[in-house]
């Protein structure tokens, strides 16, 4: 079969071969991959920003369809319809995986780093991993539930704004624009910052029904946001970009005793006035990725329809096409890019 693979670290090194179809061992299951979503992450790895163990195929949101289940397993039968956690392994004996978060595993591996991912036709997937889709949720939307889902721990576990907050979300791609998403189902009033050159992302925070969306470079956010709040700031500033000048920004932003909330990934070290967070009292989180309750809630929200992430998608592609999926998530006109192995 073929799949997009890292074939080797350093900038690029990245391309569609032949790889071997997975063998299914007693606790897995084979699922048939209908659509993997280009993550940030990808993105990252394709630059060799972010660590991985090549050759490996990468993707790890993914919606498909159980092709076949191992002996072991209880859980899942052939024909469901599902999503997966992308850990698939991790070792269950440290004090994070002992306390419910796997995500900190030291020896974790996911789905297109470190170990084969979802951007191939076929994916064998750990049976505990496995979160069936909800009857409304297709398996396109249902590759949109592992960003969804953390920004949901981003917003809802880490931010934690209550209803009349004000919530400023920097940076319009996929991730800004489900954190704000999120963040508007907790009651708070929400304002999302982009460039003149996210103008079509920042159109799509629009059409979702973002109260305040603002060109930077047009409108001066430090200025709004103080009319916005009688001159306190903002309680919660989720950055998204993986920007420099937007992570300064976020702090100018916060108010004394508000919550910063680090989402974006960068590429390199930054910059970052640490001051400002002893002098104002801000609380400084970095969530990384999700822990199994995330998921639950999170298919809740989109079974519910309460929220509906399907906007955000701005183009679905072959997996032949994946350059140029890759080529459309680096650029800021993008939502949302699905490959359909």
């Amino acid at each position: 079969m073929k799949g997009v693979v890292k074939f080797a670290r350093g900038d690029g090194n990245v391309a569609l071969r032949d790889v071997a179809e997975p063998e299914l061992k007693p606790d897995q299951v084979l699922v048939k991959v209908a659509a993997c979503g280009i993550c940030g992450t990808d993105l990252h790895i394709l630059h060799d920003e972010y660590p991985t163990r090549p050759p490996v195929v990468l993707g790890h949101e993914l919606g498909g369809v159980v092709a076949e289940v191992g002996a072991e397993v209880e859980n899942a039968r052939v024909g469901d319809r599902v999503t997966a956690i992308p850990f698939s392994y991790t070792c269950g004996r440290c004090r994070f995986c002992q306390s419910g978060r796997p995500n900190l595993c030291p020896e974790r591996l996911s789905f297109g780093s470190g170990v084969n991912g979802a951007m191939a036709p076929w994916l064998v997937v750990p049976a505990r991993n496995l979160f069936a889709l909800p009857p409304n949720v297709d398996e396109v939307t249902g590759a949109l539930t592992e960003p969804l889902a953390c920004c949901v721990r981003g917003v809802v576990d880490f931010a934690r704004p209550a209803p009349g907050d004000v919530v400023v979300v920097s940076g319009p791609g996929p991730i800004g624009l489900f954190s704000a998403m999120v963040a508007r189902t907790t009651g708070a009033t929400v304002v999302v910052l982009g460039l003149a050159a996210d103008a079509r992302r920042l159109e799509i925070a629009r059409a979702v029904g973002i109260p305040h969306v603002l060109n930077v470079q047009e409108t001066d956010p430090l200025a709004y946001v103080r009319d916005l709040t009688d001159g306190y700031g903002a309680d919660v500033v989720v950055e998204c970009a993986g920007a420099e000048k937007s992570a300064q920004t976020c702090l100018n932003l916060a108010a004394r005793g508000g919550r910063y909330v680090q989402v974006g990934l960068y590429g390199a070290p930054v910059r970052f006035d640490l001051t400002q967070v002893t002098m104002r009292e801000i609380s400084v989180a970095g969530p990384f990725a999700t822990r199994p309750d995330t998921w639950t809630r999170t298919l809740r929200l989109l079974g519910d329809g309460t929220i509906d992430p399907r906007p955000v998608l701005t183009a679905t592609l072959p997996l032949a096409e994946w350059s140029e999926g890759f080529r459309r998530a680096e650029a800021k006109d993008a939502g949302k890019v699905i490959l359909t192995p």
